[in-house]
């Protein structure tokens, strides 16, 4: 059978392809999800991976500037990465955590389609093999998602739709679970849509918020309750005032809070009525912008973060 020919990228058809082309996708995993949640699980169980064994969980959250991303990598070497800022900010960061020579990650994860989250991806794709993309498959005709989709295709892979109740066993005893988006995110607004994870080894765990707003928040508190309980929240939004709510931190009761910001951002972040919420909730706070990339460790008992 004779493909369709590429249309030029940019162009108005090279979006309306990338469109049908996703919307076949999402509707070929509408029967599908119960398969990839198969596949991943199966993938990392089995997949080989590289560099030097550690005792220790690690999670790092990067100084990308006003963006998020976060490295993890689990004692046997498999490593994650969730967003990756909004530029190529990510590459050094990712280089300091993971040493020059290292060139591949098991997973990628866009929590959803905002710039700050996915603009650096590509470069990602291009310097790093990649074997597995999740995201919530929100429709989004812009340029930012468009180099974000291309790059995906160019690394020969179709993007997963993350969806709750997906579990990635990242090594026996460590599982990365998504907690949302519960079903179809194509039309949801894109903060609304982020992908949150919790990832838990042994006694302690992590939650990572993407940009979900405080209704999200809710959500999630009315559906997981106490299950939501973490050692080291990533706080929603930059630490906006559109999340972090003291009823969802009193839920999740962390012990540190990360800030993933830039230094004097145009946003106001993070907004001091959610620091002043942290302070009275006992939590430690660490910031991108005054601290750099922040590193915590788990050996599954116990989570500290790591001076640079």
């Amino acid at each position: 059978m004779k493909s369709e020919p590429h249309a030029a990228p940019g162009t108005r058809e090279a979006r309306e392809q990338a469109r049908i082309r996703r919307r076949a996708f999402l509707d070929r995993l509408t029967w599908g999800m119960v398969l990839a949640l198969f596949v991943c699980t199966c993938f990392l169980a089995h997949s080989a991976f590289a560099g030097v064994q550690h005792s220790e969980l690690t999670v790092a959250f990067l100084d990308v500037g006003q963006g998020d991303a976060v490295f993890i990598e689990t004692p046997s070497g498999r490593q994650v990465l969730i967003d990756g800022g909004k530029n190529r900010a990510v590459l050094s960061a990712l280089a300091d955590v993971m040493g020059f020579r290292d060139r591949s990650l098991d997973v990628v994860i866009a929590t959803h389609p905002d710039l700050d989250h996915i603009g650096g991806l590509p470069h990602v794709f291009t310097r790093y093999d990649v074997s597995m993309v999740l995201e919530p498959g929100v429709l989004d005709d812009g340029a930012d998602y468009e180099a974000f989709i291309s790059a995906v295709h160019a690394e020969g892979l179709e993007p997963i739709l993350g969806r709750a109740g997906m579990k990635l066993e990242l090594e026996e005893g460590i599982t990365l679970q998504l907690l949302f988006p519960q079903g179809d995110a194509s039309r949801m607004e894109a903060n609304s849509a982020s992908i949150v994870l919790r990832l838990t080894y042994g006694e302690t765990s992590f939650l990572f918020m993407g940009d979900a707003p405080v209704a999200i928040e809710r959500y999630l508190t009315a559906q997981y309750a106490s299950g939501l309980q973490s050692d080291v929240l990533k706080l929603g939004h930059h630490g906006s005032k559109t999340s972090t709510s003291e009823e969802f931190l009193v839920v999740v009761s962390p012990e540190h809070a990360v800030v993933s910001a830039g230094c004097h951002n145009q946003y106001g972040h993070p907004h001091a009525v959610v620091l002043g919420r942290l302070e009275v909730q006992g939590v430690a706070v660490w910031d991108t912008c005054t601290e750099g990339t922040v590193v915590f460790q788990s050996d599954g008992m116990r989570t500290h973060a790591v001076r640079n």
